[in-house]
């Protein structure tokens, strides 16, 4: 499958990759048809999706299955007035549903629009109307039906509801009982061209409304570098990533480039997560290859590893957040493997990685993929030298790197602040050491400058986080009469530590971090909570802590 969509498939070095590394471009590329579909033809037998739950129920889905379910609600989704361009929004969690829906719908030439299922009235509404949502395929659970409904008055544009059940309220269509009944499907003479809109989500955002990152066609092939190369996958991989299907997280490891591979993508669809149960899923179904975020590991390791048979474990990769190198380091002590770190955002596909070919140097993010030519620029706009902190920006020169977002939908001033002058911004600041690979900093407008030094949130927090007693935490700014501003820690402590909650401790995680790096960076302040608060998907919301602070000062 790769060879019709790149020049050369196998690298041997950094080099080799950054060299030879040419997209074959298809005209009117649609990943359901000719990706897919072509499966299906070429491997119709080969087991392409497994899923289960907490409930113990299984699904193996070959190429084959796929293509003809994804085919069957094409013609279901044709059928109820949805076609090319229509906006329709999924949350459907980790349900089966989802897989076969994203399919659908590409072969549509419709917009889709992943969404959580944790979203308020207040979201739904949000997107409905900034989107004109017209359809809805959602997860038939109380909770989701009842904000779905909520929102429907100050909807207008909202013209269909599915529920895949259990739960089926009048109103709403029924996915089960009436895809059955669907026509034969025929392909729509023209579905899309390359620079259609595909994809569409709503940015979580650590401050602010959400924005709407509008992605073309082409954003699926931008993914082929992820999972072929960066997770390293091939047709007899099994590959599990921790995401929620309402975050960019799942289409980078849970659909694109795992496909593209021709492996197995492996789901386990539950309610609430638990390290030990996630590893018996490892274990069981002998999943090969795994990717989550560093949290999800830190949890990992907690947990006595010798406990669990994870020999059929060969590739682990992480992005989400930041890696802290203590996270690393003990994985590594525990598994013997690796962890290949990748960074990008919900507007690229993976921008820096770590290639298999390459040597991982813990907590870095790795080096620029070859798709997008990445630079660190300072706040006047000049090139930042090796170990200068800058922004990380990708030069667009004559034509838009493949897997970069077309625009912020409806949203022209937002688009040009982001993206002017042959630069897209992207916001985070980080350096670049003599070798290339680049380290995270923290969100530009994250940055501390305490006493005239510039501190990055992430260097005081890999600190911090190699103490025993710290889960998580998150560093911010809080001003001082004195120093302009001083570092504070707000910190999630083990089970075990909480009893130990005081100044004491306080006093000993300062001391710790004064050890781990320059003195100046350590948190003068050190608040202890139950949990940081974050957005939807997961990113720590140190905005709020700042506000929270405000209002306390």
């Amino acid at each position: 499958m790769v060879e019709r969509f790149l020049r050369q498939t196998h690298f041997e070095s950094v080099e080799d990759y950054n060299k030879h590394l040419e997209f074959i471009v298809p005209e009117n590329f649609n990943f359901a048809y000719d990706v897919m579909d072509v499966w299906a033809e070429e491997q119709p037998d080969k087991v392409a999706l497994i899923w289960t739950n907490d409930q113990g129920a299984e699904v193996f889905s070959t190429f084959a299955d796929l293509k003809r379910e994804s085919d069957q609600a094409a013609a279901y989704l044709g059928q109820l007035g949805i076609g090319h361009g229509d906006m329709v929004m999924l949350i459907l969690k980790r349900r089966y549903e989802w897989w076969i829906a994203m399919l659908a719908l590409h072969k549509l030439g419709a917009v889709v629009i992943p969404a959580t299922h944790m979203l308020t009235k207040h979201d739904i509404v949000y997107r409905n109307q900034r989107a004109s949502v017209k359809a809805i395929v959602c997860v038939g659970e109380e909770y989701v039906l009842g904000e779905i409904q909520k929102a429907i008055p100050e909807s207008p544009t909202l013209e269909t509801l599915i529920s895949v059940g259990p739960i089926v309220p009048e109103g709403f269509h029924d996915w089960h009982r009436e895809i059955a009944d669907a026509p034969a499907f025929v392909r729509p003479h023209h579905v899309n061209s390359n620079d259609d809109t595909m994809l569409m989500y709503f940015t979580s955002g650590t401050s602010g409304e959400p924005k709407m990152v509008a992605h073309d066609f082409l954003y699926a092939l931008g993914h082929l570098t992820t999972g072929v190369f960066w997770h390293n996958l091939s047709p007899d991989s099994i590959h599990l990533t921790v995401a929620d299907t309402g975050w960019g997280k799942a289409v980078w490891g849970k659909f694109y480039g795992q496909w593209f591979a021709g492996a197995a993508v492996f789901v386990f669809d539950h309610e609430k997560f638990n390290a030990d149960t996630l590893l018996r899923q490892i274990e069981k179904y002998k999943v090969t290859s795994f990717c989550a975020p560093p949290t999800i590991y830190r949890f990992m390791i907690r947990e006595d590893l010798s406990h669990y048979d994870l020999s059929s474990l060969r590739y682990c990769t992480t992005a989400g957040e930041a890696l802290n190198p203590a996270v690393f380091d003990k994985f590594k002590e525990k598994t013997g493997i690796q962890m290949m770190e990748g960074f990008g955002q919900t507007e690229t596909t993976m921008t820096l990685g770590t290639m298999p070919w390459m040597m991982p140097k813990p907590g870095s993010m790795g080096i620029p993929n070859a798709q997008y030519n990445i630079d660190l620029v300072k706040p006047d706009g000049t090139r930042c030298e090796d170990g200068e902190k800058g922004e990380i920006v990708v030069r667009i020169g004559d034509r838009k790197p493949i897997g970069l977002f077309k625009e912020y939908y409806r949203d022209e001033a937002l688009t040009r602040e982001a993206w002017h002058d042959g630069l897209y911004h992207t916001g985070d600041v980080a350096w670049r050491d003599e070798d290339g690979y680049y380290w995270f900093e923290g969100r530009i407008d994250d940055v501390i400058k305490s006493s005239g030094y510039r501190i990055g949130p992430f260097e005081v927090e890999s600190a911090l986080m190699t103490h025993p007693a710290v889960v998580e935490c998150a560093i911010t700014g809080v001003p001082d009469d004195i120093r302009g501003m001083v570092v504070k820690a707000t910190v999630v402590l083990g089970r075990e530590w909480k009893d130990r909650a005081g100044d004491e401790l306080i006093k000993e995680l300062q001391n710790h971090v004064k050890h781990e790096t320059a003195p100046y960076k350590y948190p003068r302040i050190i608040e202890f909570v139950d949990e940081l608060p974050k957005t939807i998907s997961g990113k720590i919301r140190r905005v709020e802590i700042r506000e929270k602070d405000k209002k306390e000062s």
